[in-house]
């Protein structure tokens, strides 16, 4: 595995994923399980944020303690699943600021068409996340990174929850200086584009639009 890939084998995630895996898990829950893993992720992709000393008076006494150093985050969702990562990570991190790019994947080519783009003003001064459920031929993954690219961010992260080998090597080829952050690596794509074993089209399940 690439140096810049981390693989979340946390007992809480792979719980929650064998979950959301299941055909039978209805979108209600489908939705939870995408937040609650997109947390526990969020959890790792932020453990190197500097802190600065600070001071606070607790009941008793003085006490010596530590604050994130002014980092500003901002969360990019890929829609429309990376939607469904939104809410949990936000929980962590409520003051992040978040984006959206709208990538769909042509059915005939399998490749990523752009068709809307915001982020935020000050995009320039922040550390980015950027939030797919599903890294499977890595085409929008790579295109919607080029696009923050172009904007001149701090840093960029890139956060799913299902990676495929085919996938992994392509995002790594095309943004080698960007870290990958996920919870499993399945075996390969089919003929469709579909991550194997995977959990089948998560904005589907996300929104109940099967």
């Amino acid at each position: 595995m690439e140096n810049n890939v981390l693989v979340m084998d946390h007992p809480l995630i792979q719980h929650k994923l064998t979950y959301l895996r299941d055909k039978n898990t209805g979108s209600k829950d489908f939705r939870q399980l995408i937040s609650e893993i997109a947390m526990l992720l969020c959890y790792e992709a932020t453990r190197d944020l500097p802190l600065e000393e600070t001071t606070v008076e607790t009941p008793v006494a003085t006490a010596k303690t530590e604050i994130i150093a002014g980092r500003k985050l901002a969360f990019i969702p890929i829609l429309r699943a990376g939607l469904g990562m939104v809410d949990g990570v936000l929980q962590l991190v409520p003051a992040a600021k978040v984006g959206h790019i709208g990538l769909y994947r042509d059915p005939k080519t399998l490749k990523p068409v752009e068709y809307y783009s915001k982020l935020p003003l000050d995009i320039d001064q922040r550390d980015v996340i950027v939030l797919d459920p599903m890294l499977a031929t890595g085409g929008s993954s790579c295109d919607a990174v080029s696009i923050i690219k172009k904007s001149n961010p701090k840093s960029i992260k890139f956060m799913c929850i299902i990676a495929a080998p085919e996938g992994i090597k392509v995002f790594t080829k095309n943004h080698p200086d960007v870290k990958l952050y996920c919870a499993a690596v399945d075996d390969h794509l089919n003929d469709k584009g579909y991550i194997v074993p995977g959990l089948g089209d998560a904005g589907d399940r996300i929104f109940g639009t099967l």
